[in-house]
């Protein structure tokens, strides 16, 4: 195993004298759904360094410290360079032939015996919206298994579901141009600053402007330390708080009755559900002083325009979908969406962390967003792809129920790509016992993730410099990714390696792509009609244009940079919905055996899992393991000091760590960022209680206790 590290990289392989470069590739950093236009440097089919992209548009060459870092993944000693197979003495190197074919039997090995849906497949967020597309047309035409879903599962799903409650369609509705034209900011559970870093430019530009900026998070994180108002709402309150916004606003007559009368529904229920949410009263929920309350009210209430920014702080809950939809009602009540200045915004987790979701890899969603339910959408597509209506599988479960399903026996086999869930998923002992019952596993990827290390098989698969496509960005702009040098070694394409397998389970008529563009070419017609129309896209134009937002119906239709322009939404009734939800508390709240609030979350040096991060050694240097985030009260009263270590309970397990004594967040609240493995884990102890909707994991807030370890 030590071959596979992760060992920490310093230096390019080659040293850094590898002189002038053969070419500069114009494309985009793997981190992050910002996105950031970068060129790389190309020589002897290495990447040898980059050049800041100052044309493109969104990031004008600027980079954040993993983006400067980046390239340092090219060439690394970790580097998955063949196929891998389990024997008796650990992983040993195997051809592609020997490789596919045992994952081929295996899978009809197991399908004959326990049905088509006893074999799961589980994709990434942060590959090219080609992959997306492959993986889930492979998942029902190739395995013809209904089990199929991805880590988006655990980072936007909340907000996606969400936004098509509510405004009839999953996308955020401003570009992020729109951002410094805001008079007022709200950034709602979105510690910005170390998850999606260029995007604090546009925030400071707003500020420059005169902009007022509210942050709410139990957190002081770096983009609190200059807002204007800082609400540092108790965890798991996040709808009681917006409700008592709403409450002052309407008390107050800041809002647009005209609007909400033309372009609404549902305000009555809303108006009459915030009615008890008094300022003292959301102050007994939530923590944040009724002064503070109605002080955001006003400064939204009143404001010219205004955009809400919101992430994973609000979303991570068994009540996400309800979070969102109680901050929208902030939107929708002002009237002031679908202008430059004022809209609505969902800050992505991951690299394509929108395009990810749109076309198909997703459990209850079919290419070009359609539903997989309705019965017209699914004849649509199975006309597409030239099946019989009923050969298209029907809803699967979602990434933790899959989990879930193989620790009961009823999955017996997995084919995964990009995903860690080992270290992803709440309650990893849980996680970890379930991957020891597969019958059958095979993981396609670049490094040896944590995961990956349970695999019978593992096809060593292709970094994103390594192949073409294009990635859809968090304002909704599809750029285009370059191919800079080819696979390491006799690693393969992603897509080669889906495809292979889709022709060796005999679905070679389905899958016979000469190159990603002919992928691309596919998606984009299977787009055509649907709900997120990608048909008038295509590689020349999405380079010409600096991305295409979509959505883009023709090659002549300029693309939509701001959705609901004239208060049109995507509803078939051309209004937005207005959502009531009542407060309810979390899932697991703190009690006299757990009194303290346990969350988590990232730092800026850090991404997702870890995989490609904690490979890089001057990101492993910025922050070398997680520290137990604790405000110096509770410290001292539990005789803690800094840089002791703690102990961390929670009902599924513990983790000990040292101790980083803050102001920065609430006394009642420790936070551990969940970037590393095995006993430094924070999802050791997290919750997985699922949002009954989205069915992401309350990630964001469980019920914990604290001591000095001895």
């Amino acid at each position: 195993m030590d071959r596979y590290g992760p060992t920490p990289a310093y230096t390019p392989e080659g040293g850094w004298e590898m002189g002038e470069p053969d070419k500069l590739v114009k494309t985009h950093c793997c981190f992050c759904g910002v996105q950031c236009g970068i060129q790389l440097k190309v020589k002897e089919n290495k990447v040898i360094g980059f050049e800041p992209w100052e044309e493109f548009p969104v990031n004008e060459g600027k980079l954040c410290p993993k983006g400067v870092k980046r390239y340092m993944q090219n060439e690394h000693p970790d580097r998955l360079k063949a196929p891998l197979m389990r024997s008796e003495s650990g992983f040993r190197e195997a051809d592609w032939d020997e490789a596919l074919s045992k994952t081929v039997s295996e899978i009809q090995r197991v399908q004959q015996t326990y049905g088509k849906d006893a074999v799961a497949f589980l994709g990434g967020a942060s590959m090219t919206n080609e992959k997306a597309y492959l993986n889930g047309k492979f998942a029902r035409v190739a395995l013809g298994t209904r089990n199929i879903d991805y880590n988006g599962r655990l980072c936007m799903v909340s907000a996606g579901a969400a936004n098509k409650m509510a405004f009839g369609i999953d996308r955020s509705a401003n570009p992020w141009e729109d951002i410094p034209k805001a008079k007022v900011l709200i950034l709602a559970g979105t510690n910005v600053a170390e998850c999606f870093p260029i995007l604090t430019d546009y925030i400071w530009r707003a500020r420059d402007n005169g902009a007022k900026i509210i942050v709410i998070d139990p957190r002081i994180t770096p983009i609190a330390r200059t807002a204007d108002l800082y609400l540092p709402v108790r965890p798991g309150r996040d709808s009681a708080l917006a409700h008592g916004i709403l409450h002052v606003m309407i008390e107050r007559g800041w809002i647009d009755e005209t609007f909400i009368a033309e372009h609404t529904n549902g305000f009555d229920e809303v108006r009459e559900l915030v009615k008890e949410y008094t300022p003292e009263h959301t102050e007994k929920l939530t923590g944040v002083p009724a002064k503070n309350i109605i002080a955001a009210a006003e400064l939204w209430g009143t404001a010219e325009t205004s955009m809400l920014l919101h992430a994973r702080g609000i979303e991570h809950h068994t009540k996400g979908v309800e979070n969102v939809l109680s901050y929208i009602n902030l939107v929708l009540a002002t009237g002031r969406i679908g202008k430059p200045g004022s809209g609505y915004g969902t800050i992505t987790g991951q690299g394509n962390g929108q395009g990810g979701r749109e076309h198909g890899q997703r459990c209850n969603q079919l290419p070009g967003g359609r539903d997989i339910n309705n019965p017209e959408h699914r004849n649509h597509i199975a006309d597409f792809w030239g099946i019989n209506e009923p050969d298209l599988p029907g809803e699967g479960l979602t990434a933790c129920e899959i989990i879930d399903a193989i620790e009961e026996g009823k999955i017996k086999a997995l084919v995964s790509i990009s995903f860690n869930p080992l270290v992803s998923i709440p309650d990893s002992a849980r996680t970890r016992a379930a991957l020891e019952k597969l019958e059958h596993f095979t993981t396609i990827d670049f490094f040896l993730s944590e995961t990956a290390r349970h695999a019978d098989v593992v096809l060593a698969g292709s970094l994103q410099e390594e192949d073409e496509g294009t990635v859809t960005t968090g304002e909704g702009r599809c750029v285009r990714l370059r191919n800079s040098v080819s696979p390491a070694g006799n690693a393969r394409l992603d897509w080669h390696i889906i495809q292979d397998l889709a022709q060796r389970l005999g679905a070679a008529d389905h899958f016979n792509f000469e190159n990603a563009g002919e992928i691309f070419s596919e998606l984009t017609r299977a787009s055509a009609g649907g709900p997120i129309d990608y048909s008038g896209m295509s590689y020349e134009r999405i380079e010409n244009e600096m991305g295409v937002f979509w959505p883009c119906p023709a090659p002549e239709h300029p693309g939509t940079p701001r959705l609901f322009e004239g208060g049109q939404f995507a509803h078939p009734d051309g209004r937005a919905k207005f959502h009531a939800f009542p407060y309810r508390p979390p899932d697991e709240d703190v009690d006299a055996e757990y009194p303290i609030f346990f969350t988590s979350g990232r730092v800026v040096s850090q991404y997702l899992s870890g995989t490609q991060t904690r490979r890089i050694g001057a990101l492993v240097d910025q922050y070398p393991e997680p520290l137990c985030e604790i405000h110096p009260r509770l410290a001292e009263r539990l005789g803690i000091g800094e840089g002791d270590r703690v102990r961390v309970s929670t009902r599924r397990g513990d983790i000990e760590v040292p101790a980083q004594i803050v102001k920065s967040i609430r006394p009642d609240t420790v936070f551990i960022p969940y970037h590393w493995p095995g006993k430094k884990a924070a999802n050791r102890i997290t919750n997985r209680a699922l949002d009954p909707i989205s069915k992401i994991p309350e990630f964001k807030v469980c019920a914990c206790k604290v001591e000095r370890a001895q």
